[in-house]
């Protein structure tokens, strides 16, 4: 026993658990309740046909968050704070408020989440609700930037429970294929989704969080290197999520209605129940989506409250008490509170789910375009975005922007 209490870390190994944690936490929120409820709607009406996109957008997804981290490690500022210092306050203030709207959106989707396990049990949403935030109050009111942090990957890792029930669906690996291969951008339904899948995937607060959390989290650039596979591996494991939630759906409801569409969250749930049992089923579902709901709550109320004290000038740290910085943990419980209103209003929780990222896809120009000209002009020489990199960048964050928007527009009017 005394031999195993001598075992010593290496190093390196405390070095990259030290700096780990903004980019797995952010793409642990990335796979929220909202995209959760997505990615279902694409299995259950597409079935295998949209795998591919999940696929392309991994390399998507890290480049859009790497320009984070080199801003972040680099200004040691917050994505609003630099907007605000290098473009002025007017712009700051617009990207700001873009971001805002897409916060109140994710918030809205983490509670229509919880609201769906509450029902599953029986348990009205308004309580599941009132628990929540609570909850997710307490969190925050009480612990530092580190402490926050780890609740939030301990929470986010109840998302795996969705990889293990693909594999126990058994789907099949020639519909698998078949699917890779059929792309139907002629149809307006399909770019409807396929716009709500790539708003489901990059969301704007994302880059404002992993850069914030980057800041408060006290990392420079000594710390690149970990936190770029931080960030790659957080991609690979959000999508990961993402096909696991298509192809369950797809192997099952799919399998019996295909084509048709889900209308509650509680469908999502009985594609389960048939492999694990009712109880195990409905406990599987509600562990993987109440981590989703919750580490995206954190994400998404601790973005809005960063990016609003970025640009005012008042106090935005967890290291901070909140009677240091109470404009912060106010934004924060606001955020909370605004959504737990906007979801007891009784409208179509699903449709509402794929909306929110639908819009996600329509504001992604205003934040990416930020994104990019941040990399290019307010980056030391040594990190900043130039050369063919900077080409390949550009042109991969226009297409996505341009078929995001695109998709969103043709899928709302036909």
């Amino acid at each position: 026993m005394r031999k195993m209490h001598n075992i010593k870390i290496p190093f390196k190994v405390k070095l990259f658990l030290s700096v780990i944690g903004p980019g797995i936490v952010v793409m642990l929120a990335d796979t929220d309740a909202s995209s959760i409820i997505t990615a279902a709607q694409t299995g259950a009406v597409w079935a295998y046909k949209m795998i591919l996109l999940q696929i392309i957008l991994i390399p998507i997804l890290y480049i859009a968050q790497e320009l984070t981290v080199r801003l972040g490690l680099a200004t040691k500022m917050g994505h609003g704070e630099l907007i605000k210092h290098h473009f002025g306050k007017f712009w700051a203030w617009v990207s700001v408020s873009t971001l805002m709207i897409t916060c109140i959106g994710a918030i809205i989707g983490q509670f229509i989440g919880l609201a769906g396990v509450g029902l599953l049990f029986g348990i009205p949403s308004w309580i599941t609700m009132i628990i929540a935030s609570i909850f997710l109050m307490v969190v925050v009111l009480t612990g530092s930037y580190r402490s926050v942090e780890r609740c939030a990957i301990l929470i986010g890792l109840f998302e795996l429970v969705f990889v293990v029930v693909a594999f126990l669906a058994h789907p099949s690996i020639k519909e698998i294929m078949h699917g890779l291969t059929y792309f139907p951008i002629h149809n307006s339904s399909y770019l409807y989704l396929a716009a709500a899948n790539i708003g489901a995937v990059i969301m704007p607060w994302m880059i404002f969080y992993q850069q914030s959390a980057i800041v408060d989290k006290g990392l420079d650039t000594k710390h690149i290197k970990i936190s770029r596979w931080d960030t790659a591996i957080g991609a690979v494991v959000t999508q990961a999520i993402m096909i696991a939630v298509i192809v369950t759906i797809a192997a099952t409801i799919g399998k019996t209605n295909p084509g048709v569409p889900l209308n509650t969250v509680h469908q999502i749930s009985e594609a389960i129940t048939p492999y694990l049992g009712t109880t195990i089923g409905h406990l599987c579902f509600a562990l993987g989506m109440i981590g989703a709901s919750l580490v995206a709550a954190i994400v998404v109320s601790l973005t809005a409250a960063w990016a609003f004290g970025e640009i005012t000038g008042f106090k935005h740290s967890l290291e901070h008490k909140p009677k240091d910085a109470p404009w912060f943990y106010i934004i924060y419980c606001a955020t909370l509170i605004f959504g737990f209103v906007l979801v007891e209003s009784g409208i179509n929780l699903v449709d509402l789910s794929v909306a929110i990222n639908v819009m996600n896809a329509l504001l992604l120009p205003i934040v990416l375009v930020f994104l990019y000209l941040l990399a290019v002009k307010a980056l030391p020489d040594k990190y900043r975005l130039r050369g063919i990199y900077a080409w390949i960048v550009g042109t991969v964050l226009f297409i996505t922007t341009g078929f995001g928007v695109v998709a969103a527009i043709t899928g709302i009017l036909w």
